[in-house]
């Protein structure tokens, strides 16, 4: 990864600005800061302007690991497209969601049978449909939490993909979308040739591996120097800064 504020950064995102893009963003740990209570999430007042501001101008999504009910309740303008669970679940797409859903059926018998030591472990099952995720933040021993978690999906058949995030363990349908899958979607739905996109986390490594080569991909942060993504900001206080210089290299239409 290569710092995007330098001058090799900012002539790529002018570059790929001035193609009209989708725009796409992840939202826990992009557009609203990571909290303790996922439930207590938000958008900066100053990131939401810029969103609604770019919005207008061309066509944006955000992809995230939440139900798409749940994050339409949490930004504060319309997006183009929403997608949840990872890539599983589009508000615009017409996709075998009864397929995705019913390969989580035995892993949510599986976690039943197990909730009672999920919970003292101070593990959070958070079924959201498509997904199901399995937080451990709030956990007083996260090391206790993960062997919990690890013990109550040993042995998950094949039908489903299982992978890890910021303090949580993700379990999807294997045949579903990933993040990848609906970033290339949108670009093609939305009629155009190249793409931005911004996430920090594991499920956003899909999108940044792809290596499109009209694809700006962003992460935030450098907490995985391992990452595919091209470019990284230092942190989330710098998106507000990102979006501005996007703004500015919008094309006069």
């Amino acid at each position: 990864m290569k710092r995007l504020f330098t001058p090799e950064g900012e002539l790529a995102l002018r570059h790929t600005m001035r193609q009209r893009p989708l725009l796409a963003f992840d939202f826990d740990g992009t557009l609203a800061p990571i909290v303790a209570r996922p439930a207590d999430a938000r958008v900066p007042a100053p990131v939401a302007d810029r969103l609604q501001r770019l919005a207008a101008k061309l066509p944006l999504a955000v992809i995230s690991g939440r139900r798409v009910d749940d994050l339409r309740r949490r930004l504060p303008f319309r997006p183009w497209r929403l997608v949840g669970s990872h890539g599983a679940e589009d508000d615009g797409h017409a996709q075998a969601s009864a397929d995705n859903a019913a390969a989580l059926v035995p892993v949510r018998h599986r976690l039943t049978s197990h909730l009672e030591t999920l919970t003292a472990a101070g593990v959070g099952v958070e079924d959201k449909g498509m997904s199901i995720a399995l937080h451990y933040r709030l956990a007083a021993d996260r090391e206790a939490a993960q062997r919990a978690i690890a013990h109550s999906i040993a042995g998950l058949p094949d039908t489903v993909s299982v992978y890890g995030g910021k303090m949580v363990v993700n379990i999807v349908a294997a045949q579903a979308r990933d993040k990848a899958d609906a970033v290339a979607a949108l670009v093609e739905a939305a009629g155009a040739h190249a793409a931005v996109f911004v996430g920090d986390d594991v499920n956003d490594e899909p999108v940044f591996a792809r290596g499109e080569p009209t694809w700006l991909t962003v992460r935030i942060g450098q907490d995985d120097p391992q990452s595919a993504a091209r470019w990284f900001l230092d942190g989330p206080a710098d998106l507000a800064i990102m979006l501005d210089r996007m703004l500015d290299a919008l094309p006069a239409r």
